[in-house]
């Protein structure tokens, strides 16, 4: 099977692509800055380098927010016909802190509460009525970057007059003391493969490791797993990390990281995230290519008749094309009795193909 990794090229990148190269056949390293997508009215073009992007089995592309609208065009015209792990909606939700917990809400996912202000006279009126300390973000933004503290109404609204000078948007929400700690774990389909407590420097109210916040091993309980692994699905995501504190009411979720960094988590447990990535990526490529297509022969079938005694058998079914190849349904090769050591007889012409065993 052949596989490809879209992303800027990340220390983290590189060793995911390492251990992809232990179970695909061949692995390449595409970088998302010299991707383009081309739409027309019939159909859309991936482009790498200004050429046709190569046909795979398994795409697994990760980024910036700041290539949200890129990684979702991609995967939005790939994802039909190759495996991938992350929806194209994902990267809108993922990359946007806002729609992150909209959609945590939606599926009933603990979290602090959340303030959207619509100008700065409804944020101030916020800001009268609630407990501080508070924490101010930016819907966007990675690494604990664009997060902000205020202990005081004093302290909120001179953050809030900057930002409105510098006409960014922002979102308020409930500060949750935890010493200065968060937990982050790595979820990989229905499961948390790594996990780690961060616990910020003195003086430092981000704990993320790009803020120098330290790393140690963590084992979430399975109450904890079951919310990280939900939010994950909340936001269209088999891969991911997911922040959540520690609060008096049980773990809540902060942020979902549709590319997180491998570095600080893998040191802190000694645990090859790299290679769960990898093999994961490989067994869900398996069963994909196996099925023929995503959804399996029984969602695509729209019509079978089948006449008792009859010697032939008439499906009604959409055809899995994987660039210039059709794959048959499942049932077809079933029903067919084809068997690879046979040879065959195949007529091709416009709009008919019969195939007959030798």
């Amino acid at each position: 099977m052949k596989a490809a990794l879209i992303s800027l090229g990340s220390e983290s990148s590189k060793w995911t692509i390492e251990a992809m190269n232990k179970y695909f056949d061949t692995v390449d390293n595409v970088d998302l800055r010299g991707i383009e997508v081309n739409l027309s009215s019939e159909k859309s073009d991936v482009l790498y380098n200004g050429k046709p992007l190569a046909n795979y089995d398994c795409i697994y592309a990760k980024g910036s927010f700041r290539y949200a609208q890129t990684l979702r065009a991609v995967t939005g015209a790939l994802y039909p016909t190759t495996y991938m792990p992350i929806k194209a909606g994902a990267f809108t939700v993922g990359h946007d802190k806002l729609l992150t917990h909209f959609y945590l809400q939606q599926y009933k996912i603990p979290m602090p509460t959340t303030y959207l202000s619509s100008s700065p006279t409804a944020a101030k009126k916020i800001l009268e009525k609630i407990n501080y300390p508070i924490i101010l973000k930016f819907p966007s933004g990675t690494g604990g970057k664009g997060v902000m503290y205020a202990e005081s109404f004093a302290a909120a609204s001179s953050l809030m007059d900057a930002l409105e000078s510098l006409r960014q948007p922002f979102l308020i929400q409930e500060y949750i003391e935890t010493a200065g700690e968060d937990i982050r774990v790595i979820v990989v389909g229905d499961n948390v493969v790594a996990g780690m407590k961060r616990k910020a420097l003195v003086g430092e109210k981000r704990a993320n490791i790009h803020s120098g916040g330290k790393g140690e091993s963590f084992f979430p309980d399975a109450h904890m797993k079951k919310i990280a692994i939900n939010a994950a699905k909340a936001t269209g995501s088999e891969i991911c990390a997911v922040d959540l504190l520690e609060s008096a009411k049980g773990p809540v979720v902060v942020e979902v990281n549709l590319s997180p960094g491998l570095q600080g988590i893998t040191e802190a447990t000694s645990v090859n995230v790299a290679d769960k990535i990898a093999k994961y990526l490989y067994e869900r490529t398996k069963t994909f290519t196996e099925k023929g297509t995503k959804k399996g022969a029984g969602d695509i079938i729209k019509e079978i008749t089948v006449e008792k005694g009859a010697k032939e058998q008439q499906i009604v079914t959409n055809l899995d094309f994987r660039g210039e190849r059709i794959l048959l349904p499942k049932l077809v090769t079933a029903m067919g009795k084809f068997n690879e050591k046979d040879e065959f007889i195949v007529k091709v012409k416009k709009g008919k193909i019969e195939i007959e065993k030798v």
